[in-house]
């Protein structure tokens, strides 16, 4: 006959795979941080560049939007 389920035990197990998630995680965070300040020259050569406008409109500043 088989075991009834223990909710308990899977759940404490669930929380540990998931903290075991979140601390790999913020290892890599850390590490990458590390190696952004140990070598800043390179960090931005390989960091995205950031489009200044990215939040303006594309309209022009005398045109409004349409509506219905």
């Amino acid at each position: 006959m088989a075991f009834k389920p223990n909710y308990n035990q899977q759940r404490s197990e669930r929380n540990r795979l998931k903290r075991e998630k979140q601390e790999a995680k913020q290892r890599e965070r850390e590490e990458a941080a590390a190696r952004r300040k140990s070598n800043p020259d390179e960090a931005t050569a390989d960091a995205p560049l950031i489009d200044q406008d990215a939040g303006a409109s594309s309209l022009p500043v005398d045109e409004e939007p349409q509506t219905r």
